[in-house]
């Protein structure tokens, strides 16, 4: 038989009729396979673990076939409960498979102290971004008559005096005593003996 008859006869066309067959359903079973392998389909949406702690977290995540690691701690924040999460990535609502971690951070036990620096004879312009980034947070602003004008005289801690050197606790709101710039130079050395207030120990436990 000629190649030509061969490629139109019957027999031919059958067999590419089965062989197309095999193919599409070795396609099928194929495809198949890598959605089982790969879970394709089933996934989990990540639940919101912010202010549950570290064993309410490990119970939810195992009801649901996910797991978590814990990052780190971050800094005390008022918001969230001691000991609570504060951050989760993936966030919640993301869809994630089966067997995926979730990474966490944790909120700490309270703030942490911190160091006052020495803003005395700075400007309010200065003295302001230096607080908050020591995560101090800006106070009462008190005018007084002095030469210079918004330049810091005193930092003061519900009331008292504070020196550079003193600990408050993260948070903490230092009010500023400025000058109002309108004093002349002899009246500013006559006042300067009974401008400060006594300076008193501050306990960093204190708020």
């Amino acid at each position: 038989m000629s190649l030509r008859k061969y490629l139109t006869s019957r027999v031919f066309v059958v067999q590419v009729i089965l062989a197309l067959g095999i193919i599409v359903a070795l396609v099928y079973l194929f495809m198949h396979w890598l959605t089982f392998t790969t879970d394709h389909g089933n996934e989990i949406s990540v639940p919101d673990l912010r202010k549950l702690t570290e064993e309410q977290v490990e119970e939810k995540l195992d009801e649901l076939d996910l797991d978590y690691e814990l990052l780190d701690s971050v800094d005390y924040r008022s918001d969230f409960p001691q000991f609570s999460v504060v951050e989760q990535d993936p966030t919640p609502g993301t869809k994630v498979k089966v067997g995926r971690k979730i990474y966490i951070k944790i909120n700490t036990s309270g703030y942490s102290s911190v160091r006052i620096p020495d803003l005395v004879n700075k400007t309010y312009r200065e003295a302001v971004p230096t607080l908050k980034a020591l995560g101090l947070d800006e106070g009462s602003v008190t005018y007084v008559p002095n030469l210079g004008k918004d330049m810091v005289l005193e930092m003061r801690y519900k009331g008292r005096n504070l020196k550079a050197g003193d600990r408050v606790l993260k948070s903490s709101k230092i009010d500023l005593v400025l000058g109002d710039g309108k004093m002349s130079f002899e009246e500013e050395e006559s006042a300067a003996d009974t401008l400060a207030a006594p300076i008193e120990e501050i306990p960093v436990d204190e708020q």
